[in-house]
């Protein structure tokens, strides 16, 4: 049986092109000289000094950036947390109850998650903006992460931590010294994920942010609305780059982390 065609072969390229080239034609238009963003005019890279100069993009790439660090800070934090309770706990009282809450906003429009988050904010009387925002960010993002780390710990050799105990560790310093370390690479991509949720979220941000907050997808939407220009297409791009450079780090920390467990797996074994 023949596990290549030109049929695969044409549906994967146009699977791609589906995908992709509509990216590719914004990355080019963003170094075209005309304002016009439809017509070629020449090479250009002024529209990446003119957005430099965009006051309010600026502002709303800052709070987007602090409001995805943070966010994806604490729903780490709370996801491995989770993920560790998940796996390691065993069947407790509410543990039914307590997975469908982590892995509901996996499933949930985000129109709903939004919509209840704003009547959650308005009613405990919470003025919407980047603390809002990071509340809703850490509150879908951190299911995400759990997902991911509870991949690595159903995958751990706990006798690493049944040892560490035996000599004397207490449960603290096995996590922090033991389970930890093996588990970083799956915390790392667990954050940049949350991080890249964060940065590209529109709809769950428009229902939780306030006039003293904008992040930027939703400045990018709102200048959208009165007509594409060159500056949106320069933005866009460096988000694209953004985006790709925390993808590759993942998958080479990813990477390096396996070919360094099966470095130790074989050295052990050879001892």
């Amino acid at each position: 049986m023949r596990r290549y065609s030109w049929f695969n072969a044409t549906a994967l390229t146009l699977g791609f092109a589906f995908l992709y080239l509509p990216m590719i034609i914004l990355v080019i238009y963003s170094f075209n000289e005309s304002r016009l963003v439809t017509v070629w005019a020449g090479f250009s890279t002024k529209w990446y000094g003119e957005l430099l100069q965009n006051d309010a993009f600026l502002d709303a790439a800052w709070v987007t950036i602090k409001v995805a660090v943070i966010s994806s800070t604490i729903a780490t934090v709370l996801g491995t947390m989770a993920a560790y309770t998940l796996v390691r706990m065993g069947r407790f009282p509410g543990r039914t109850l307590f997975s469908g809450m982590i892995y509901a906003p996996l499933v949930m429009p985000e129109v709903i998650t939004g919509l209840s988050l704003l009547l959650l904010f308005i009613g405990i009387g919470l003025d919407r903006g980047v603390i809002t925002i990071v509340l809703a960010h850490t509150t879908f993002a951190m299911c995400y992460v759990s997902v991911v780390v509870s991949s690595r710990l159903t995958s751990f050799d706990q006798s690493l931590e049944e040892a560490a105990l035996d000599l004397g560790a207490t449960p603290f310093q096995t996590f922090r010294l033991v389970t930890l370390p093996i588990i970083a690479p799956a915390v790392i991509s667990g954050w940049l994920l949350a991080f890249t949720l964060s940065l590209d979220d529109l709809v769950i941000a428009s229902f939780t942010t306030g006039p003293s907050a904008t992040t930027l997808p939703i400045k990018i939407f709102s200048a959208v609305r009165l007509g594409v220009s060159p500056e949106i297409n320069a933005l866009s791009t460096l988000m694209i780059a953004i985006v790709t450079l925390g993808v590759i780090s993942a998958s080479l920390i990813s990477k390096r982390a396996a070919v360094k467990q099966q470095q130790e797996e074989q050295a052990a074994v050879r001892s």
